[in-house]
This record gives structure tokens, sequence and C-alpha cells, in this order.
């Protein structure tokens, strides 16, 4: 990696706090931020905030005007170089008469994947690629994974007692957390592409699984994922099949609607595993297609266990309240025993904070 100076580390960042203006807004594009400078001064900034809008690049060369001749784009990702809604970036840097671009990561898309960059050095422009990669994308890392693994970037909430329980006994659990735990679990869902819940929570609490924020602040409505195997969870008053925003339920090849309840809603059929339950792994690829790239889990401790037990989670999103349920309520969890504790899954925090009353854990792996 050529050697960045001060200067270009802090207009990188720049461009990185731009590309956030994007985070609920993009899907299932990325969140890319622009700024144009010469030297210190920064005389274009822009940023991606809608799949079949302009792109970053364009709207910080609209502000550089003809300042933009000779000077460094700085770009969270790599220009794109084909035509799809939009035109090629890589051909507006070229127009422009930029001379440097200093890019954060490469563009995993087949349809840029080194394109962008070969275009813009075929026409004499030094490029530099790497700088703050890491950050970058971490900021896209459900557009990442996607296009590099084939399936979204998972991440599961969770919300549990101190003595790790997530439900009483009879199921009830609204509200074990707190107000403002509640509203921030909006931003999370805002930010992914998709939210996923399994039959027994569709049954139990009839979720929305709908982003709420507040009117001044625009996101795009997530889809809502249903795993009903039987086509038999949902009653034809639930939320999940209102209309209200896109549901997707996902069943057994074999099921049949037995009425017009799901009218609403889009129906798929995935292969079942060995197990002859819906095969976990091919449900996320197929949602990797329909272009996917975060998607949270809202389940129960059998399906959220599941998908540990795959080794389909990436991440975990745990609110802890300052209540004690009781060991007849319900697990975390639900995982095959073990022999011995190092067999255990150990968990790094990411990051962790006071929300209100509540903690809040985000773990990996």
């Amino acid at each position: 990696m050529t050697g960045f100076d001060a200067t270009d580390h802090a207009h990188m960042a720049r461009a990185l706090r731009l590309a956030e203006a994007g985070l609920y807004t993009t899907q299932p594009n990325p969140r890319v931020g622009c700024v144009i400078a010469h030297g210190d001064g920064v005389i274009g900034e822009g940023f991606h905030a809608r799949a079949g809008e302009p792109h970053a690049e364009v709207f910080a060369l609209r502000e550089a005007g003809e300042r933009a001749r000779g000077a460094t784009a700085y770009v969270t990702l790599e220009p794109c170089a084909h035509f799809g809604k939009t035109p090629p970036c890589a051909d507006a840097l070229i127009e422009a008469g930029i001379a440097r671009v200093v890019a954060a990561c490469e563009d995993p898309n087949p349809k840029v994947a080194g394109g962008g960059f070969l275009k813009l050095r075929s026409a004499g422009i030094a490029v530099e690629a790497g700088l703050m990669r890491e950050a970058a994308r971490e900021l896209n890392r459900g557009f990442f994974s996607r296009l590099e693994r084939g399936r979204p970037w998972v991440r599961v909430k969770l919300a549990m007692s101190l003595d790790g329980r997530t439900a009483l006994a009879n199921g009830q659990s609204q509200w074990i957390s707190g107000e403002a735990a509640r509203a921030d679990v909006q931003r999370w869902r805002a930010r992914s592409s998709a939210i996923l819940t399994g039959a027994g929570t569709a049954r139990a609490d009839d979720p929305r699984l709908t982003a709420r924020l507040a009117d001044s602040e625009a996101f795009v409505s997530t889809l809502r994922v249903v795993l009903d195997a039987h086509l038999n969870a949902l009653s034809p008053a639930a939320h999940l099949l209102d209309g209200s925003v896109p549901t997707l339920v996902m069943h057994d090849e074999s099921a049949r609607p037995r009425d017009e309840r799901y009218r609403h809603a889009e129906r798929v059929a995935i292969a079942a595993d060995a197990n002859g339950r819906i095969d976990l792994a091919a449900a996320l690829h197929f949602l990797a297609g329909r272009g996917v790239n975060e998607l949270q889990v809202e389940a129960g401790p059998t399906l959220c266990g599941a998908l540990f037990a795959a080794n389909l989670v990436d991440e975990l999103l745990l609110y802890v309240a300052p209540i004690v349920l009781g060991d007849s309520a319900h697990p975390l969890l639900t995982l095959p025993p073990l022999a011995e504790i190092a067999a255990g899954r150990r968990l790094r925090v990411v990051d962790e904070r006071r929300v209100g009353d509540d903690w809040r854990l985000l773990l990996r792996e």
C-alpha cells in the first residue's frame, strides 16, 4: 500500500462520515462517501443516499465544478465502471479532470471488481487504494458479506434478564428491556435490509417487525421475513400479513396455503435440511440473491440457537435488563449440551454501552 499522509487520512475520515449519512437509505447499495480536495482544501463533498440516485462522486463533482480539475478524489469504495441505474462514476471522474483517486477499498461487485481502478489508470489518473480499508468494510459489512460469502451479514438481536432469560414460561416477553432500549432497536432495524423471525415468535408475539424512526429521518422499509414451514403459524389478523411493508414467507416445499391470509405476502419454498426443517443456509442464500445485505434476526431461542449451531451468526446484539425472571423462564438460546466448558463458544465484546436502564452489548466471535 502506498504511504498516505495526515491530509489523506483526514479527507478519508470525512468521506467515511459522509457515507454514514446513507446508513438507513442505500439498500441494496453500499454506503459511500466522497471528498474532492486540493491539498488541505475541500472543494466538493457527497454521499450516496438511495439506490437509483446519483453516487457519492457525482454529488462531490457537482459541488466542485471546474475546480475538480487536477484535484484528488477520496472515495470510500472503488468507483463503479459500469452502466447500471446511473452512469459509471469512473467516467465522471475522468471527464472532470481528477488527477488522483484515493479509495478505501475495492468493490467486490463482479461488475466492478477492479474495473473502476483499471479505467481510471488507463486514463492517466493516479490510483491508490487501502486507506482506512477496515473502517470502510465495517460500514458496509453486509454488502461485502453478500457479495463475498453469498449470504447476508446476520445479526441476532436478543433481550435478556440478568439471569439469562428471554421470556416467562407462559411466553410473555413484553417488556424485558426498557423504553430507551426498544427505541435503540429501531435504529438497528432501520439499517437492516430485512428482519427475520420464526413461526413460534410470530404466533406468540404477533410482532410488526417494522422500523419506526422520527418523521424527519428517512429510511427504506425493511423486508419482513417469516419462517413458516407449514404455512400455519400466522392468523389471518396477524400484523405480519397486513401488507403495510413487503413481507416474505419462507415455507416447506410441500406446504400449501389453506386460505387467502397470505395474499399480501410473497411466498417462497425453501428446501429442507437433513432434519426436515427449513435449510437455514439455503434461506440466507436466497435472501442474498434478493439483495439483502444486513439481516436482523428477532426470534426465540430455538431459531436463534439453530443459527448459532449452524455457524450462521456474525454478531449478537444483546440487551441486558436489570431484572431476574427465574429458572422456569425461557433461556437465551437452545443449543446442544456440552461435555466441557472448553467447548463453549466464546464471544468478544465489540461495543458496550448503557441504554436507559439497560446495557447493550455487541458481540462477535
